[in-house]
């Protein structure tokens, strides 16, 4: 299924895009996406039954705004250098264990939002990832098998980085990832049943229409069924708990001086095969 929500910001309603590409209502079936929907068997069977129907009401597309395709995220975790290229086009060794880092979950906004360039702002640059949404709870898990089980679904998710502030400012990366609007999600939520295969996988990225980052996530050092099972040896991961798995090669840390960053009214267009794309116009903050 291809969930998602749609409505002004902070008033999403929850939605389906069925098989013919129609987009439907589902606030008469569910309250809302979020880690408790993708945690109950029996609501996710409403939401799939419903679906498979054809009966669900049609809502205009036309106008609407595309919001997260998730409420209530707990925690982003992130996966830093985990594509081949990416380490080889930033000249860093390529890590012998997942390098983790956190996004505060008030950095999402939809996938057509405005993206703000933080005030003072010289580096801020742009990286396509594949986002799992978990929707089981995962602790000190053994095997690849039991990673995957608990992953609900998959995303495409911009990390929106400030490299000035991550590299050069002192301290961890925090401060280059936080920044408000850095974490565009969607525009759906695609069921872990749609995606056969997570490590086959296109991701692209266009600046002013000018394709930046042609990779697939063949490239990740560590799986996404790799990343989970890591992640869930140090932390809890919970139903609605996000992690992004790392950008491939393209990004203007990795291009040639002078770097092309991004400029208030520049425009990023990203998307992942089977996942859909975003649209962002980036404006001073």
């Amino acid at each position: 299924m291809k969930l998602l929500r749609v409505g002004t910001a902070g008033s999403e309603r929850p939605a389906l895009l069925d098989a013919e590409g129609i987009l439907r209502d589902l606030s008469g079936v569910v309250p809302d996406i979020d880690g408790a929907l993708l945690a109950d068997d029996a609501a996710l069977g409403r939401v799939r039954a419903a679906a498979e129907s054809g009966e669900l009401p049609v809502l205009d597309a036309d106008g609407l705004r595309v919001g997260p395709p998730l409420a209530r995220i707990g925690k982003i975790v992130c996966i830093g250098l985990n594509y081949h290229d990416h380490a080889r086009e930033t000249g860093a060794e390529p890590p012998s264990e997942p390098v983790i880092f956190f996004k505060a979950a008030d950095t999402v906004v939809g996938p057509d939002d405005t993206v703000l360039v933080p005030r003072g702002s010289v580096k801020t640059d742009w990286e396509v990832e594949l986002a799992v949404v978990i929707g089981r709870t995962a602790r000190y898990l053994e095997s690849h098998e039991e990673a995957l089980a608990r992953v609900a679904g998959y995303a495409v998710a911009h990390d929106v980085s400030e490299r000035e502030f991550q590299i050069e400012r002192g301290g961890t990366w925090d401060k280059g990832k936080n920044c408000e609007t850095f974490n565009p999600l969607g525009p759906w939520l695609v069921t872990a049943d749609e995606v056969s295969d997570p490590q086959d996988l296109s991701l692209k990225l266009w600046v002013n229409g000018e394709l930046k980052q042609d990779g697939t996530t063949a490239e990740q050092i560590f799986s996404v069924a790799e990343v989970v099972r890591y992640v869930s040896q140090f932390m809890t991961l919970y139903p609605g708990d996000v992690i992004n798995t790392g950008t491939p090669a393209g990004v203007a840390l990795g291009q040639p001086e002078p770097k092309p960053y991004l400029r208030a009214g520049d425009v990023v267009e990203l998307e992942i095969g089977g996942l859909g794309r975003q649209r962002q116009e980036f404006k001073p903050a």
